[in-house]
């Protein structure tokens, strides 16, 4: 279980389940999934970032996808890693 391309999975129902904006961060959820055996794959998408509540910025993350099958599972697994700033939830992953 690792890594996929997003035509590896064509034809089958993928959702969000994370979006990185650091390096680190998207070397952590990697890691993650993968010492659960979750296959993944990963776009670069835009997201927005606020500062001080105030200032919105865009900026390119690394977006993770996996089967909507382990979509639950896969969110569990990053935040009992400690990572929840790019959680997506169900609603907004679709």
């Amino acid at each position: 279980m690792a890594r996929l391309d997003l035509d590896d999975f064509a034809g089958r129902e993928l959702v969000r389940v994370y979006i990185a904006g650091r390096v680190s961060e998207a070397e952590n959820v990697e890691s993650a999934l993968t010492e659960r055996g979750i296959d993944y794959a990963v776009d670069i998408e835009p997201f927005l970032k606020s500062s001080l509540g105030l200032f919105t910025s865009a900026y390119a993350g690394a977006a993770f996808y996996v089967l909507s099958g382990q979509a639950a599972l896969a969110r569990t697994v990053l935040a009992a890693a400690g990572l929840n700033q790019g959680l997506a939830d169900d609603e907004a992953s679709r």
